[in-house]
């Protein structure tokens, strides 16, 4: 194992106090426990909470800003934060009217936020959750607990908060949210494993010249492993699922997120993205938004994932609604 690291005890502090230090104008990061808030935070909107397991930076401490998130909490690498640390981040993103969490669907995820909601609900704080379950790969899995949470959680933070900052209440908030939820879908690949810090080796094995299709951000099995072929069939592979899921066609118009793993130079994913748009709109669909990058990454997994979100007037107009954060900026 080569990372750029020091202790392995010491992986996530270290990461943080950089990314505190980085971005002072935009954030302030937060110890014992560990959180990051906005640096003007502002009262009187309803906060959005995120949080997830180090290791998918910019996800989720690099949306926090105006019109993203007020809060996002760290947890250990690959692991979920704990519930003290997202009652503190929720205590802090708390403008007077509510708190909306927005969770991706794993059971560490899930069971902590669900008991930071209880404990903060007894303190006088209305908290709503808002569950991201966008990866079409799993199908029956036995290693998850329905689908998962993955890319798709980008344009559930950008829309809703958004609607948070043009001062939309709790149950407009959530309910513009649940939208982006029933029409937002990703299928992701991996060429070649993450290794995590105090591991120190590779989550798991692929063969030379060996892919696996519809791998979960954490190195969850995929759908299937099969040989590594030209980048316009495997991305025909990512994208006939999100087409058959969503029943997109018919002049459907869409955002188009082409994500990188960690790993995957960017010139690879502009050949992920010519290849996913050229395949939805031989589909009938219009790309009518676009974003390419990493953006929900896995330490340094070589792979890409392809996300569709359905558009409508009012989904378009909130995701290109002005957006500060160390991530996203426009």
């Amino acid at each position: 194992m080569k990372k750029l690291m020091n202790e392995a005890d010491r992986f996530v502090p270290d990461v943080l106090e950089g990314f505190g230090a980085a971005h002072a104008d935009l954030v302030q990061v937060h110890g014992d426990p560990w959180f990051v808030t906005r640096r003007d935070r502002a009262s009187g909107k309803v906060g959005l909470v995120s949080g997830g397991g180090t290791g998918h930076e910019p996800l989720h401490v690099g949306f926090v800003g105006h019109g993203m998130l007020d809060a996002a909490v760290p947890g250990p690498v690959f692991t979920s934060p704990t519930p003290d640390a997202i009652v503190a981040a929720s205590r802090a993103a708390d403008g007077g009217r509510g708190v909306v969490h927005v969770v991706k669907n794993y059971t560490g995820d899930v069971l902590n936020f669900e008991t930071a909601a209880e404990l903060l609900e007894d303190e006088g704080i209305a908290v709503r959750t808002v569950l991201v379950d966008d990866d079409v790969a799993v199908q029956g899995s036995t290693f998850t607990a329905g689908r998962r949470g993955v890319a798709g959680v980008v344009p559930v933070e950008k829309i809703a908060g958004a609607a948070a900052e043009r001062g939309d209440g709790l149950d407009e908030v959530v309910a513009v949210a649940e939208r982006v939820v029933g029409q937002v879908r990703t299928m992701g690949v991996a060429l070649a494993a993450a290794t995590v810090p105090h591991v120190g080796r590779p989550g798991f094995d692929l063969a030379e010249g060996e892919v696996e299709i519809g791998v979960g951000i954490h190195g969850e099995p995929g759908r299937r492993r099969g040989p590594l072929e030209p980048a316009d069939a495997l991305t025909g592979h990512l994208v006939e699922p999100l087409l058959q899921d969503l029943a997109l066609g018919g002049d459907d118009e869409v955002l188009l997120l082409v994500n990188g793993m960690g790993g995957t130079p960017l010139s690879e994913l502009y050949v992920v993205y010519r290849g996913a748009r050229r395949h939805l709109e031989d589909a009938g669909v219009r790309v009518a938004r676009s974003s390419v990058g990493n953006l929900v990454t896995s330490l340094d997994m070589q792979g890409a994932s392809v996300t569709t979100l359905r558009l409508d007037p009012e989904l378009m107009a909130l995701w290109d609604a002005p957006v500060r954060t160390p991530a996203l900026r426009w």
